[in-house]
């Protein structure tokens, strides 16, 4: 890339700068990789640039709205012996929502996040849940 398309100035630069992120009165601080500009400071983030920062933005919109955070959600189903699929199929959300809800791409239903904090507290009950020939 010769020239910034956002400026017409010089070319950006790969480098990681420290963003804000305002959210219900509270603001986030994290670094931003992208391909900046010195001339207008205008950042280009490629597809890997987001992957890095979704997620730290996503849990700390999940902890201002007291939400499981993508951690929370990968302990628990760890912590019931679940593989993602197994947890989309028991708990909602289908073969791919775990994964989602544990890159920080989607959040679960209010009520699967619920039912995730009473299994967090009762694993137990899980074996309830399972398919006879899982179980």
């Amino acid at each position: 890339m010769k020239k910034c398309p956002a400026c017409g100035g010089g070319p950006p630069k790969r480098a990681t700068r420290e963003m804000a992120f305002d959210y219900k009165n509270q603001t986030l601080t994290y670094d931003q990789p992208g391909l900046w500009c010195d001339d207008c400071g205008e950042a280009l983030l490629e597809p890997s640039d987001k992957e890095t920062t979704d997620p730290i933005i996503f849990d700390f919109m999940a902890k201002v709205d007291r939400r499981l955070t993508t951690g929370d959600i990968r302990r628990i189903r760890k912590k019931l012996g679940l593989t993602q699929m197994q947890a989309g199929e028991i708990i909602g959300g289908g073969a791919n929502a775990f994964h989602r809800y544990e890159t920080g791409k989607a959040y679960p239903a209010k009520g699967s996040e619920n039912f995730l904090r009473l299994l967090d507290r009762h694993p137990r009950l899980v074996s309830e849940l399972m398919p006879e020939e899982a179980a």
